[in-house]
């Protein structure tokens, strides 16, 4: 990613920013731009440049230190770039001096991630979800970002509610925000009365990190059409089917995926969403194997789920997009080179993922390699559960 990628007529530049800590060291961070590049992307625009800067913390004025805002400032005004994005979410006034250094549009990572909900939003209850959600985020930064909102704008980051002038009172967004948790309290209702009237089903749940193939495999595993795209966040509301293995029914779930730093409003306002989650009885835990940092993906989904009280559930691990996954060979001497080899599923049942304190399956849903064995897992998991919950309700198996 560097400056000698230009944008197209549909995509808007931008440059990516970010501090690298003690905590944090900078191979880590510029992985984690590769993270903000995709989002980027996503939202409708194209990554030209990074830049990273050595800090104890992020500076609680311009998050940059003074020199490396100028740096950056000369480098978008040489390259007329319109909006520079942030690996961090942005205090109010983070923003408005950044803002004011660097010429450009300020967007942090909450506000590209809201934005990108925003576009992914097709039902009514989504779109109340990340409008809540947006208005929540708006409300402490009203003041500056009003000097946006004066006419409608569209590109990334201005999307959504703050583009009506009518609403540019603070008491208005407030009664807004209000008026929308109401609703939402009401959509709450309906989802649980819903959830109330699935009759004796076990109910399953696909999780995990974004663009990990949860919705491939639930139209593998469901044998339905659920919407899948190589997009962070294809999917919002979550997707119910009845599915029947041999002669055991049960309810499967696709849900919105997780990411690092998901923004607490939205974890909030989804929370008819992520209900779905809590009330499941089982859990596969979907990980894209292919990742470099899968095992740090692993990590945060596992957080979320605790953060919403869903980590006891039962789980199983299913690595995914194994046809796409290599190992690298040690060599067998120092003049022999590493070389990367495809890895069988025999090996990959010796790895560490294989011996965690839990049920692992490997597969491949663009393949269906080794999907018999998942279905074996899934009906004799489901069976147990079946049994313990409903003993006095069982099929005969």
């Amino acid at each position: 990613m560097n400056s000698n990628i230009s944008p197209t007529c549909d995509h808007e530049a931008a440059i990516l920013i970010a501090v690298a800590t003690p905590s944090v060291p900078f191979e880590k961070v510029d992985e984690y731009l590769n993270e903000l590049a995709f989002l980027t992307e996503t939202a409708g625009g194209i990554a030209i440049r990074k830049f990273i800067q050595n800090l104890p913390y992020p500076d609680p004025r311009t998050y940059l230190g003074t020199g490396k805002l100028e740096e950056v400032a000369r480098y978008i005004d040489d390259n007329k770039v319109k909006i520079a994005i942030f690996d961090d979410e942005l205090s109010p006034s983070q923003t408005r001096n950044t803002e004011a250094v660097l010429k450009c549009r300020v967007i942090d990572r909450t506000r590209l991630i809201l934005d990108i909900f925003s576009k992914r939003a097709k039902t009514a209850h989504a779109k109340t979800q990340v409008e809540l959600a947006q208005y929540q985020y708006m409300l402490p930064r009203l003041t500056r970002m009003w000097t946006h909102l004066e006419k409608q704008r569209g590109g990334i980051g201005m999307r959504g509610p703050g583009e009506k002038e009518i609403e540019t009172d603070r008491r208005i967004i407030r009664d807004r925000i209000a008026f929308l948790k109401e609703k939402l309290k009401e959509i709450d209702k309906q989802k649980y009365t819903q959830r109330s009237n699935r009759e004796k089903f076990v109910r399953v749940a696909l999780v995990g990190y974004t663009n990990v193939g949860k919705s491939t495999l639930m139209n593998l595993i469901s044998k339905s059409e659920v919407f899948a795209e190589n997009k962070l966040f294809a999917t919002l509301d979550t997707t119910v089917r009845k599915v029947v293995f041999e002669n055991l029914p049960f309810l499967l779930s696709d849900t919105v995926g997780f990411i690092r730093k998901l923004p607490h409003g939205l974890v909030e306002s989804f929370k008819s969403t992520l209900d779905e989650i809590r009330e499941t009885d089982l859990l596969l835990h979907v990980v894209d194997i292919s990742h470099p940092d899968f095992e740090e993906q692993i990590q945060v989904v596992n957080q979320t789920l605790q953060e919403i009280k869903a980590g006891a559930k039962p789980m199983i691990y299913m690595f995914n997009k194994i046809d796409n996954y290599s190992w690298i060979e040690k060599a067998a001497d120092d003049l022999t080179p590493k070389e990367k080899h495809n890895i069988s599923i025999e090996e990959l049942k010796e790895t560490w993922m294989a011996k965690i304190n839990q049920k692992t399956i490997f597969v491949s849903a663009l393949t269906k390699e080794n999907f018999d064995e998942l279905r074996e897992l899934l009906y004799q998991e489901i069976k147990k559960l079946h049994i313990q919950i409903y003993p006095y309700n069982s099929f005969i198996y």
